[in-house]
């Protein structure tokens, strides 16, 4: 039988139902575990965490105690390695503890980085650009596509394209992201213009003049219709350029003036001139000509 996939379902399922994964259900009472003998996830998603929430977080536990334990893995080196709560351990080391409570059970590598990836995707505290971070590393570490993640972290789709979307935004864009000057708003917006100089310059628009999604809007919606009469005026200058062509290779074929004329919609209507009734059967000859050979084709 094929094992469940209980990992869609978070950490909760997983802790209380393992049937088929490589983990063993936690012992009813925790450990205590030496803080020099732990060590931190090397696939942990978060890359900062915030002092003044680590100081009060750190704070409470002096008062109280770690409420939640951590959640540890043992290695072959007789060390233990944080599935999640770094957080509390940073916080516990900040409180000047030398021992924390924990579950400690058994996880293979790969199971382990989507555990700590799907236990952190779901926390409320991370910037988009570590979630669209996390995504990526899913979709590449664990060998699944944006459907079978959006499965396992239980959003839609939709959601998990547009996150993975930031990742292609300028670097100065992502940094702005992570460090809150823009909004995921702003990022939305940005990632809808194609050009990069032209992203970066309403970035620092932004920045500059604390610009709100609706002003980023407006912009937009301006520079798409400046964008629109350029793209009109320079397809008005190529047609332009190619019927001057054609009105010169008519007027060399009837070796006269050709009168050519033509509207916005593409209607118009050839003339061809002539002076005099030898000219206009010359024309006539021409195309009897020109009819014959077609035929022959």
């Amino acid at each position: 039988m094929g094992k469940k996939n209980v990992l869609g379902r978070g950490l909760n399922a997983l802790m209380d139902n393992s049937e088929g994964v490589v983990l063993r259900k936690p012992a009813a009472t925790t450990l205590e575990i030496d803080i020099d003998k732990i060590d931190v996830n090397p696939w942990q998603p978060r890359s900062r965490f915030d002092v003044d929430k680590l100081t009060d977080l750190a704070a409470s536990i002096k008062e109280h105690g770690i409420i939640q334990p951590l959640t540890l893995r043992k290695t072959e080196t007789e060390q233990y390695q944080i599935i999640s709560g770094e957080r509390r351990l940073k916080a516990a080391q900040i409180a000047g503890l030398f021992r924390v409570p924990a579950y400690v059970r058994q996880a293979e590598d790969e199971v382990m980085l989507e555990l700590a990836l799907v236990e952190n995707i779901q926390r409320e505290d991370l910037d988009p650009i570590e979630i669209a971070v996390s995504y990526q590393r899913l979709i590449d570490e664990c060998n699944l596509t944006q459907e079978k993640m959006s499965e396992r972290i239980g959003k839609k789709r939709a959601t998990v394209a547009q996150f993975l979307r930031l990742l292609k935004l300028p670097p100065e864009i992502q940094l702005g992201l992570r460090d809150k000057l823009i909004f995921m708003g702003h990022a939305k917006i940005l990632m809808s213009i194609d050009e990069t100089n032209i992203q970066l310059d309403i970035y620092e628009k932004i920045i500059k003049n604390d610009l709100s999604v609706r002003d980023v809007e407006a912009i937009v919606r301006k520079l798409g219709k400046q964008q629109k009469k350029i793209e009109e005026k320079l397809t008005e200058i190529i047609e332009n350029r190619d019927y001057e062509k054609l009105k010169s290779q008519l007027s060399g074929f009837f070796q006269t003036n050709i009168n050519f004329s033509r509207t916005i919609k593409g209607k118009g209507k050839i003339v061809i001139p002539f002076q005099s009734d030898e000219e206009l059967e010359k024309i006539v000859a021409i195309l009897d000509k020109a009819n014959t050979e077609k035929l022959k084709l």
